[in-house]
């Protein structure tokens, strides 16, 4: 049984991912994101990821209002690090296939065959309506018909000395980009949907997955692994989690109360409304939430031990192949999780292998 494999979302924007007055804030700055990405190798983490984010959802912390670009600051990441996986994230409505076949290979050169592309096509209309790159006109089901040539494109600009295609988002003539990657960079895409999963299993080598229950992770997860297999291929699944450790379960929930007590309401709803949610059903929403909603993902809260096996048994009953883990105080945190639960989680990889 492969080992399960566990790396982080860098804060690449601003505020990380609490939407909290009363919590940390990174910065987007890449010395916040190197030093991360420092104590990821150092503690013997699998990769690290960063999103592609262009515009925001302002509130009390200006949540997003500030960020990095994914590939570029992966690349210095890459030249910082020596072992840690690194993948970068692109959206396929905004970059010609070519230009992210250029810059993804750089990326796999620059880090010695660590790359990997996480693969999205928007869903934030806010963000690409501000430089003319959305349409309306295209649904869910297309911006995926769209998604699959352009990663068709991508790898065959990899590995061919020439491509032609013409489709109805874009043309590639006797196109050429070398030199290509010697070894292919990892292909990852985030979704739930059945759009997603289908792409997810033709064409991706690994899934970020979200559910409302563990039932229904399960359930996803065991239909990428098997639409993958009928393909021929593997494609592992992942989920998010976010972890806040303390000495004890008690210190650990304090800071949840402590930093939901900060709950920026206001970046709250413009997030609601940006996904479609009408504004006056987004900001009752927000109006009304619990302080937990201040975490943008699911979250364990405890000592070394209550993480560990919150972790083992999440990972084991949603039959997934591991976990992007987000850290509030990546300098805290962080290095005590490296301390205290990612042995005790790499001792079960050893002993049911």
């Amino acid at each position: 049984m492969p080992a399960k494999e566990y790396g982080i979302f860098l804060p690449i924007g601003n505020g990380g991912w609490m939407l909290s007055t009363s919590a940390p804030h990174p910065e987007a700055s890449y010395a916040w994101n190197r030093r991360a990405t420092l104590h990821a190798e150092r503690i013997g983490l699998d990769f690290v990821m960063s999103m592609a984010k262009w515009r925001g959802f302002g509130g009390s912390t200006d949540h997003w209002g500030r960020s990095l670009e994914s590939v570029t600051m992966m690349s210095a990441l890459a030249e910082a690090t020596s072992r840690v996986r690194i993948w970068a994230t692109l959206h396929a409505n905004v970059h010609n296939p070519a230009v992210a076949a250029k810059m993804i290979a750089t990326l796999q050169d620059v880090s010695g065959g660590r790359a990997g592309l996480n693969i999205v096509n928007g869903s934030y209309a806010g963000e690409f309506e501000q430089f003319g790159a959305w349409d309306p006109e295209l649904g869910h089901q297309e911006r995926y018909r769209m998604t699959e040539l352009w990663t068709e494109a991508v790898g065959r600009l990899w590995t061919e000395p020439s491509v032609t295609m013409r489709t109805p988002y874009f043309d590639l003539v006797d196109c050429r980009s070398r030199p290509h990657p010697a070894v292919r960079p990892t292909l990852i895409s985030a979704g739930r949907s059945e759009d997603a999963r289908r792409f997810q299993a033709r064409y991706a080598d690994g899934a970020f997955l979200a559910a409302e229950s563990l039932d229904e992770m399960r359930t996803l997860s065991a239909d990428v692994h098997a639409r993958a297999a009928a393909n021929g291929r593997v494609c592992r699944t992942y989920s998010m989690l976010t972890v806040v450790q303390d000495e004890t379960d008690a210190l650990a929930a304090r800071k949840v109360r402590a930093w939901g007590a900060g709950l920026d309401r206001e970046a709250l709803a413009r997030m609601r409304r940006t996904w479609g949610v009408p504004e006056d059903q987004a900001r009752a929403w927000a109006e009304g939430a619990e302080g937990e909603a201040a975490f943008q993902t699911a979250y364990v809260a405890g000592s070394a031990r209550t993480v560990t096996e919150h972790i083992a048994y999440i990972v084991r009953e949603a039959d997934l192949d591991g976990l992007m883990l987000i850290f509030p105080e990546y300098d805290e945190d962080m290095l005590l999780f490296g301390e205290t639960v990612l042995p005790a989680l790499r001792a079960r990889d050893g002993s049911t292998a």
